[in-house]
């Protein structure tokens, strides 16, 4: 049997993290298993869906580098499909009309809370052998609903949890079709995996009551089940569901936050599996390594820190030109006007191998370098109030003249100055660095003196000593 899984999201909004997870797994599995991939957008909630929720989802799939096989296909382009089916469906005896009027249901509703029971429909219009239904009342638009089985279990084995059931007797009849004909989504849902012939279902836990239902409608169509895996929920490093108060849980939040997709997706895939203690994979030895086996029944905790750690391995592992490349919308923020020339970029190159180890971010990053890319550098008070006091002015002045006769500016010239400033004041290098980053940096960490000052330039760093020298004097 040739594996085919599918992700289905629904347009009403971003692509939430917990989406993504899915979205990764289910392509896991189809490449794991020489499968293929389907993209559908279940789009059938015209109230909420939107075309722009849409194009947030491609945007995030494309921008994590999830391509899909087939599709998009969108649930609103097959509504002639699925009429077709419920048609067949009240044909064979599986569904029927209801005429329950709202006030009707809300009836139903009150009775069965008033006796402490679960809210469901009594099954008034539903036929049966000798049953008389009600007259069919005028100027009322039927829904149709599915017959569900009254008696027995309905049973599934889930590729996650083991064995799955429910009594019958808890699953009221779904309406497939509201009054106004569209199709609704438990039932476009198990007609579209019968036509695309999705094989494996892999979604999260929240849809395990939704299955049972499905469950039977595939049944109602003489088609073969698919297999199911149901995903545990994501939780916060507090133990509650994910959220928006846990900080980004859209997907292209953590592009804006500054993360690489392979990051993400790394981080991701242990998310609920495992594979021995291995934390780093690349998506080569994701597709290789991957199975439902070794999926957790329990929910996993997001761990912001772990997810930083892991972005910064692949800041540092990725080629510093692309990286380079991948900064330049950072900077721009920041008001960096980037170019897109031979110099320009390899600088920027330079630029992010002498600072990548020192972030965990590219938006980290872009406020690290920033002082390489303007000409007033904001001063970090604190590190001012310590370096930048009288005791410095001669260091600093001393600076000025020895860098200020280097004719070549290299690194090594560079670090031959600074040290030639302290055998000649008889002090420290901590006595000099310290001060010399402060002023040319805004701050007291930066790369190596050497590659600091070659990265500023002759021009900015002798400019930026003479400033310093100016806030000591007054």
């Amino acid at each position: 049997m040739m594996v085919k899984t599918r992700f289905a999201p629904s347009p009403t909004g971003y692509l939430h993290i917990g989406g993504a997870r899915t979205a990764l797994f289910s392509h896991l599995y189809a490449l794991h298993n020489k499968g293929t991939t389907v993209l559908r957008i279940e789009d059938t909630d015209l109230e909420r869906s939107t075309p722009e929720a849409v194009a947030a989802i491609i945007e995030s799939l494309e921008w994590l580098g999830l391509h899909y096989d087939e599709g998009p296909y969108y649930q609103t382009k097959r509504f002639d499909r699925y009429k077709e089916v419920i048609a067949e469906l009240l044909e064979s005896g599986h569904a029927y009309y209801c005429y329950c009027t709202q006030e009707e249901l809300a009836e139903m509703r009150a009775k069965a809370e008033a006796k402490k029971e679960k809210p469901r429909y009594d099954g008034t219009w539903r036929p049966e052998p000798g049953k008389t239904l009600p007259a069919i009342p005028e100027g009322i638009q039927p829904v149709v609903r599915f017959k569900q089985p009254q008696v027995g279990a309905t049973t599934f084995v889930d590729l996650v949890h083991g064995n799955l059931s429910v009594q019958n007797s808890e699953l009221d009849d779904l309406i497939i079709a509201r009054g106004d004909g569209s199709p609704t989504y438990n039932f476009c849902v198990v007609v579209d995996d019968v036509d695309m012939e999705i094989t494996h279902v892999i979604r999260g836990d929240d849809h395990i009551n939704n299955t049972y239902r499905q469950v039977n409608i595939f049944k109602a169509m003489n088609k073969p089940v698919p297999k199911f895996a149901h995903l545990a929920m994501i939780l916060g490093d507090d133990g509650q569901k994910l959220s928006k108060r846990h900080g980004a849980v859209g997907v292209m939040e953590y592009y804006h936050q500054g993360y690489l997709p392979e990051a993400v997706l790394n981080y991701l895939v242990r998310l609920g599996w495992s594979h021995g203690d291995q934390e780093i994979f690349s998506f080569e030895e994701m597709v290789q390594y991957f199975d439902l086996n070794n999926v957790n029944k329990s929910a996993s905790a997001f761990n912001t820190s772990k997810l930083r750690w892991l972005n910064q391995h692949y800041m540092i592992e990725k080629n510093p030109t692309e990286l380079a490349m991948l900064l330049k919308p950072f900077l721009e923020k920041l008001g960096v006007q980037t170019e897109t020339s031979p110099e320009f970029d390899n600088y920027l190159t330079q630029v992010v191998e002498a600072h990548v180890k020192r972030c965990e971010t590219l938006v980290e990053l872009a406020e690290m370098v920033l002082y390489l890319f303007t000409d007033t550098i904001e001063m970090d008070e604190a590190a001012k109030a310590k370096q930048l006091i009288p005791v410095s002015k001669p260091v600093l002045e001393k600076l000025v003249e020895i860098l200020g006769n280097v004719a070549e500016w290299t690194p090594a010239n560079l670090d031959a100055a600074v040290k030639e400033v302290t055998q000649v004041l008889e002090v420290g290098m901590g006595k000099v660095g310290m001060p010399l980053r402060t002023a040319i940096v805004g701050r007291t960490n930066s790369p190596n003196l050497d590659e600091t000052l070659f990265l500023v330039g002759k021009e900015r760093t002798l400019d930026r000593l003479g400033k310093a020298i100016a806030m000591i004097e007054g």
